[in-house]
């Protein structure tokens, strides 16, 4: 054990975490980059957490980011509730912290911060929390890396001996000497390197383990902080024990060394065993109480260090009182002073002996990358005497620029580039490492190194002036070939296989003379095998590679593809092919040049040799003749096949195979497009396809989107499962990185992906568009906008008025204004046909709605306002029937969210410019071209129409100018009764406004004819009509029903209640039996009959939303039916103990009328209570949680389920003559109560307002009401005699009386869907219905 330093204050410790807190939280970049590493680093064991862990995440973004105050301190609440009620881990301890921060709790904060490095140390200490390491812990680890130090010098000392008689520029019998890390390599031993390796394990495992000694330390004294006069002492710190299993104590004498001059990394003392070449310095330690020393490597020159005779190899265990530690490098380097800067090192040494005593310590081993090149290497190893340059670490330089670091950063895999240089490299589409070409799990790039910045600073301030470029100092030493320089190796393996390098050179040769001259096919296949491995273990210099490039050898590989059948031959072959044709154009052009060669190279990949395939890309064959080939199965295979297990090639075949289709796809003849297309989605191809969106290359994202906006081209319908499984954030990135017709290309792919069916599924597409893109992708559409070609523009800003409308649309936006801007453009401009089509042909797909495959359902959608809906009914029912055989799925959803974006679409559209658009669709109209005089005609009905949706902004006074006339041109020349009665709509919509009024009066001898003959088959025609002759028309005519059908159900007694749902109608009979009926194929055919009730079924009632049928009974029963199907099948029975006279149903309680007095209100899970006991109810209804009960002494009540609150909206009234005068019937539509009573007064429905209960209205009919239904115009009152009476809805006026035949009483009613067909009920069991003529 040893003593730690000084003890710590709670305020210091709150100053460092809460300065950390304040900096993640102020900066949303630090913090997702953090937040990722965080998920990253998950257990598989931890998965189950995650969804909890990222709501507590996104709760946290949303409280850092909200303005008002209480819906942050309410979000934070949310977040630490969930966190709290989840097992402690690091991700969930780091989340509170931040949490805690921002609700004012910085010692709560502290701690759970402080958790993180108990939980996970090194993962705290090394990326999510470095600097906060540096400054809390790291002066606390002194003991521990003089512990280090002293294992390590222990290990090194057996190497003096062997070193010490080396070759004579490499003597360490003086301290000035820098051991080449390759010397002290080729001298250690296996068991030497072994305890290097030991000691590094062992060097992280006491870091861990003090981490969370040091944490319970500054814990109790967060806890103690109350104390003010208690001082808590550091802990003794944990060191491992030898192998001699010896106890080392280490006292720490200097409590003044600071923290930064110890040139950690996160705490990592970089051992030995690193990636690189190393080299071994000694250097001396400054002192001094007054400064700090720069945190970077002191180098001092060999001529200076020769000059101190008095130091030695040998390390001090105790360090000296009066010196401080000198800062201990990280820099990756291998360096000797120049002899240019003796001088001013001399001056320095003399300097430091005026002061105290130095102790000579050990530097720190530095090491190289190993990625560079020889030469640029060697061009760190020192300036060269007489340059007058100060050349710059090389590992001060980037890579990619050749300039010395500005902003660094390092990568995952080990390597530091310029911030802008790497950057620019990913926004190219690239996901690796520039130099190891190692997949980079996160794009993100870190923190800034600012340990790598200090030390390029500090080495400016000691060499001010120009830094020379790599190339000068490539120049510079290769001019001076007295200078040694000491090449480094890339890594330790690469030390020990470099003295075998000559013998595996010799042995590359043996194997091209066997592979070109051998007449044994077996020393031939041995041959190519031996150079595979070799290829595959060595780094191949240009030299290697030219030999290997050279005709002979590649017409020798050529041979073994003609005469060997051994697979891993046959592999390998075409391994080493790909390989050297990527590199080396010539080897393409030689393996071209024969034709049968090339054919070989097909046949094998027919054959199944998945490898071949790179190959044949490589050779780059025209379109015609990859088409020759006949390859697309093959190509289809390895598409579909998993990759994993083929040889590491230039380019996966599966990135090969994507680029060769779609360039089979681009072939003129489109017959065998289309054919290739059916296969891809008949076998299921293009799943995999899809996942080709998410490749490495951009190359293959780009192909894969081609391919795949083809198959939706062809088959629309796959598009559902292109949208479901595609991941198109990489494809966003590829479309910043590519011009011209790809980036076309993509954003095509786009705008036809977002024409689904599913409304709300096509909008969470366009949010992913919108949001998923590294840049806007909106302001990368908008630049594009700019310079794209005329057939392209109406396509480009199709997409981006979808992108823009997810937005408020009230709002002025840019995007919006060129998107609309560009659409009318393009509409005008005649010069460019296929541009005016394709941009009215995009106006009227942004309506909104689309079929199965694609196709926009604007017309058709139209047709069904316009009152012609049967061939869209048979559309949808065709549609819904591919979609789900035999199962018609609920919609109502998908239209809200439709019709809410058309909506929004049509106001933005209009509202530009005030009706600039009309303008330009009136020229349209006048277009000699059909089609797009049909798209521009669906565009202007649908805009027109729109106009009585949206709010009235004064723009219908401009559409009725620039399109009235060509309105009722159109309905007065076309001979298609759809296009006629499309004008009709569009001609509606200005009938509403005086003016529009006026003009259209002025047409009516024009027009009157027509509509008399579309009078009976168009309704729109009728209300013209009407209106256009003010009201001579009579409203019997208006709404004629015409009786459709009779049945006879008195074997199974009274028909008590009666529901629609859907195309189906459920009526419920004394005898319990409930029956089944359907419109479909004929009206009211009996599909089912069940009865499982064994008393009357008294009422029915269904939930819209979860497609099941309640029904109620006098056996005191309710039951729960399942209609989704064809069939119906009951679910659940609940007990009501009570008998059900009527039944409405909520969520999870319903409400029923007992016996006896009141309502009660039943539980689904079984408990019921009784409301309302003073009063006798008749009939109830149920809406947005308010229970309305006519009773039976002519009162009406509303009570609040929620709050219990009861309202009286009628009051009762006495029996006369000991009669009783109940309310018979309650409905409650568009906030109005309609109630039908006994007609004492004359008047049997009343009317009232649901929002303060006056009486609005009333009914004048004589008739005993007891039944009732409404639709959107009229009301149906079944009555007593067998008589149905309907009302106009507006007007209270009587329209028509419907007559049963009979004298029984209509005891119940519903209408369908579409509200067409009227269906009653009996009390002599009959069924009857009506249906509008």
């Amino acid at each position: 054990m040893t003593t730690a330093a000084t003890a710590t204050t709670s305020s210091r410790i709150l100053h460092h975490t809460t300065a950390f807190t304040s900096e993640i939280l102020s900066q949303s970049e630090l913090r997702h980059r953090i937040l990722s590493t965080l998920r990253r680093k998950l257990l598989p064991s931890d998965q189950l957490t995650l969804k909890p862990l990222n709501l507590a995440a996104e709760t946290l973004e949303n409280a850092v980011s909200a303005s008002n105050a209480s819906i942050q301190s309410s979000s934070l609440r949310v977040a630490q509730k969930l966190l709290l009620s989840y097992p402690e881990a690091t991700f969930s301890s780091f989340l509170l912290s931040l949490i805690y921060s921002l609700s004012n709790q910085p010692i709560k904060s502290s701690l759970s911060l402080l958790q993180v490095f108990y939980l996970d140390p090194s993962l705290a200490r090394s990326e999510l929390a470095p600097t906060l390491f540096e400054d809390l812990f790291l002066v606390y680890f002194l003991p521990v890396l003089q512990w280090f130090n002293e294992q390590r010098s222990t290990i090194l000392s057996s190497l003096s001996p062997n070193v010490n008689h080396d070759a004579d520029d490499y003597s360490i019998c003086d301290v000035s000497v820098v051991v080449p890390c390759s010397k002290l390599l080729s001298k250690m031993s296996g068991d030497q390197a072994l305890e290097l390796k030991e000691l590094e394990r062992n060097y992280e495992e006491v870091l861990d383990e003090n981490c969370r000694v040091l944490v319970k330390y500054f814990k109790e004294v967060l806890e103690n902080s109350d104390d003010g006069n208690r001082l808590i002492s550091p802990p003794a710190l944990v060191l491992k024990q030898t192998e001699k299993d010896e106890e080392l104590d280490y006292y720490q004498e200097d409590k003044n060394i600071k923290t930064k001059e110890l040139g950690l990394k996160n705490g990592r003392y970089n051992p030995i065993w690193a990636e690189g070449e190393r080299s071994v310095e000694f250097y001396s330690s400054s002192s001094s109480s007054t400064s700090k020393s720069p945190f970077f490597p002191q180098r001092v020159s060999v001529k200076i260090l020769k000059k101190q005779n008095s130091r030695t190899l040998t390390t001090s265990s105790n360090l000296n009182s009066d010196s401080e530690l000198e800062s201990i490098s990280e820099a990756n380097s291998c360096s000797s002073e120049p002899e240019a800067e003796m001088e001013e090192n001399n001056r320095e040494i003399a300097l430091l002996e005026n002061g105290k005593s130095l102790t000579q310590k050990q530097k720190q081993p530095v090491f190289a990358d190993s990625s560079r090149s020889l030469d640029y290497l060697m061009a760190d190893n020192g300036n060269p005497p007489g340059s007058g340059k100060h050349t710059p670490p090389k590992d001060f330089v980037c890579p990619i620029t050749s300039h010395i670091f500005d902003d660094p950063v390092t990568l995952e895999t080990g390597q530091t580039y310029e911030r802008r240089a790497i950057q620019e490299w990913l926004d190219r589409g690239n996901s690796t490492c520039p130099i190891t070409r190692q997949n980079l799990q996160s794009t993100q790039l870190p923190k800034t190194n600012y340990v790598l910045k200090r030390l390029i600073g500090s080495w400016q301030e000691k060499n001010p002036g120009p830094v020379p470029h790599q190339s000068e100092n490539h120049q510079d030493i290769e001019s001076k070939p007295m200078v040694k320089s000491i090449v480094p190796a890339t890594s330790p393996n690469s030390v020990i296989s470099q003295a075998t390098m000559d013998r595996t050179i010799n042995e590359l040769r043996q194997a091209i003379t066997n592979l070109c001259m051998s007449e044994i096919l077996k020393e031939s296949e041995r041959a190519v095998l031996q150079m595979e491995r070799f290829w595959q273990d060595m780094n191949i210099e240009p030299d290697i590679l030219t030999m290997l490039s050279k005709p002979p050898v590649i017409n020798g590989f050529v041979e073994i593809l003609f005469n060997s059948v051994d697979l891993q031959v046959l592999k390998a072959t075409f391994f080493l092919l790909c390989e050297l044709g990527s590199r080396d154009d010539a080897v393409i052009h030689t393996l071209t040049r024969v034709d049968s060669d090339v054919e070989r190279i097909v046949a094998l990949f027919k054959e199944g040799l998945e490898e071949a395939v790179v190959l044949i890309y490589l050779l780059q064959p025209s379109t015609t003749g990859l088409v020759a080939m006949d390859v697309v199965e093959s190509l289809l295979a390895i598409i579909k096949k998993r990759d994993d297990d083929m040889l590491k090639m230039c380019m996966k075949p599966k990135t090969a195979s994507v680029l060769l289709l779609r360039q089979i796809l681009q072939s003129n003849e489109e017959n065998v497009a289309s054919s290739i297309i059916n296969i891809i989605v008949s076998s299921k191809v293009i799943e995999s396809i899809v996942s080709s969106l998410e490749a490495e290359w951009a190359v293959e994202r780009i192909a894969a989107v081609g391919i795949l906006r083809r198959c939706i081209q062809e088959d629309g319908k796959c598009r559902n499962i292109i949208a479901d499984k595609a991941q198109l954030a990489p494809v966003l990135e590829s479309f910043l990185g590519t011009s011209g017709e790809e980036r076309f290309e993509i954003v095509y792919f786009f705008y036809e992906l977002v024409k689904l069916h599913r409304r709300t599924f096509n909008e969470q597409v366009l949010n992913v568009i919108r949001d998923e893109g590294a840049f806007s992708t909106m302001h990368s559409l908008l630049v594009y906008l700019q310079t794209a070609l005329q057939d392209q523009c109406p396509i480009v800003a199709g997409l981006l008025l979808q992108l823009d409308l997810l937005v408020e649309p009230r709002k002025m936006s840019i995007y919006r204004e060129e998107a609309i801007d560009t659409l009318i453009s393009c509409l005008r401009n005649s010069e460019f046909p296929a541009a005016q089509i394709a941009a009215a042909e995009t106006i009227v797909s942004l309506q909104g709605r689309f079929t199965g495959s694609g196709k926009p359902l604007t017309r058709p959608f139209l047709l069904k306002r316009a009152g012609l809906e049967k061939n869209y009914r048979n559309l949808m029912r065709m549609e819904q029937l591919h979609n789900n055989p035999g199962k018609f799925e609920d919609i109502s959803q998908e239209e809200k969210a439709a019709d809410a974006w058309e909506r929004k679409m049509a106001f933005v559209l209009v509202s530009h410019e005030f009706g600039l658009l009309f303008e330009a669709l009136a020229e349209g109209l006048k277009s000699r071209s059909a089609e797009l005089c049909s798209a521009c005609f669906v565009a202007a009905t649908w805009l027109v129409h729109m106009l009585s949706v949206i709010p009235d902004t004064g723009i219908r006074g401009a559409a009725r100018v620039c399109l009235l006339k060509r309105f009722i041109s159109i309905f007065k020349t076309a001979k298609d009764i759809e296009d006629r009665t499309l004008s009709l709509l569009a001609l509606k919509s200005f009938i509403h406004d005086p003016e529009g009024l006026r003009d259209l009066a002025s047409y009516m001898k024009d027009i009157l004819k027509g509509l008399r003959e579309l009078r009976k088959s168009s309704p729109l025609a009728f209300e013209i009509i009407k209106v256009l002759s003010e009201g001579q028309e009579s409203s019997a005519d208006m709404w004629n029903h015409k009786e459709l059908i009779q049945v006879d159900s008195s074997e199974n007694g009274e028909v008590l209640s009666m529901v629609s749902f859907k195309d189906k109608i459920f009526s419920g009979h004394s005898d319990g039996t409930i029956k089944v009926w359907t419109g479909r194929g004929s009206i009211l055919h009996l599909v089912q009959e069940i009865r499982e009730h064994s008393k009357p079924v008294t009422s029915l009632y269904i939930l819209q939303s979860g497609e099941r049928l309640y029904s109620g009974s006098l056996d005191k029963t309710a039951r729960v039916w399942s209609i989704g199907d064809e069939l119906i099948h009951c679910v659940q029975v609940h007990d009501m103990k009570d008998q059900v006279h009527n039944l409405v149903v909520a969520n999870s309680i319903s409400c029923f009328i007992p016996q006896g007095a009141g309502v009660k209100v039943h539980a689904w899970n079984g408990q019921s209570k009784l409301l309302n006991q003073n009063k006798y109810i008749k009939c109830l209804a149920l809406v947005h949680g308010r229970l309305y009960c006519g009773c039976h002494d002519n009162s009406i009540q509303e009570l609040d389920l929620a709050s219990g609150t009861l309202s009286t909206i009628q009051s009762g009234s006495r029996k006369l003559l000991g009669k009783a005068h109940p309310v018979h019937a309650l409905q409650v539509h568009n906030g109005l109560i309609y109630s039908a009573s006994p007609p004492l007064d004359g008047v049997a429905v009343k009317i009232w307002s649901a929002a303060n209960y006056s009486m609005v209205g009333s009914l004048p009919t004589t008739s005993e009401v007891r039944s009732m239904a409404l639709s959107s115009e009229l009301i149906y009152l079944g009555c007593r005699g067998g008589i149905v009476e309907v009302w106009d809805q507006k007007k209270h006026t009587r329209i028509e009386i419907l007559q049963t035949g009979t004298n029984s009483k209509v005891l119940c009613m519903t209408l369908d869907a579409n509200e067409e067909v009227l269906v009653i009920g009996t009390s002599d069991g009959r069924i009857q219905a009506w249906g509008l003529s």
